[in-house]
C-alpha cells in the first residue's frame, strides 16, 4: 500500500507539527483526552521506531558535519473525511506519534480545526512558552554585567 501524504506543507502547518513534536507526551495525551469529539481514523502507517542522522554546522553557518543519530517514532493516519496526518516525535513513544498524526489530520479539516486548535495546539504551545519563560527567568537571575571604566589623563 502506498501512503499518499499531503504535498503542501505550509509554514502554519510546520508550526503546529513542531508544537506537537516538542510537547511532553503527558501533555499531548492530556490535551487529546480533553477533546470531546475525537474522529475515527484509519492507521496508514502504524507507529514505527527508527533512527535519523542528525547534521550540524560549525558555528551555525559553517561546513555541515554528522553530529550523530537519534531515535524517532513516526505515524500516519487518515480521517474518515479523507484528511491525512503525519506525526514524527523524538524518542520511542508510539502513542505520542499517533496522536500527533491524528491532530495534524484534524487541523487540516475546516470543521474540526477550531476545536482542536484551541484545545490541543494552543494549549501545548502555551505550555512550551511557559517553560521557555521559566528558563529565561532562571538564566536572567544569574546574569552578571561586567563593565570597564577607562581612565584617561587629560592635559595637565
Amino acid at each position: 500500500m502506498t501512503v499518499r501524504l499531503p504535498a503542501e506543507t505550509t509554514p502554519e502547518r510546520r508550526v503546529w507539527l513542531s508544537v506537537l513534536a516538542k510537547a511532553p507526551t503527558k501533555d499531548v495525551i492530556a490535551a487529546w483526552d480533553s477533546l470531546s469529539d475525537r474522529p475515527v481514523y484509519t492507521t496508514l502507517r502504524s507507529p514505527e521506531i527508527g533512527m535519523v542522522l542528525v547534521r550540524g554546522r560549525m558555528g551555525g553557518s559553517g561546513d555541515a558535519f554528522n553530529l550523530g543519530e537519534m531515535t524517532v517514532t513516526r505515524a500516519a493516519v487518515r480521517l474518515e473525511t479523507g484528511e491525512t496526518g503525519v506525526g514524527y516525535v523524538s524518542g520511542r513513544d508510539r502513542r505520542h506519534a499517533e496522536i500527533a498524526a491524528a491532530v495534524d489530520a484534524m487541523m487540516q479539516s475546516p470543521h474540526l480545526r477550531p476545536d482542536v486548535e484551541g484545545a490541543v495546539v494552543a494549549r501545548l504551545a502555551r505550555g512550551q512558552q511557559e517553560r521557555r519563560d521559566t528558563a529565561a527567568r532562571k538564566a536572567a537571575a544569574t546574569k552578571v554585567d561586567f563593565f570597564t571604566m577607562v581612565r584617561t589623563r587629560g592635559p595637565a
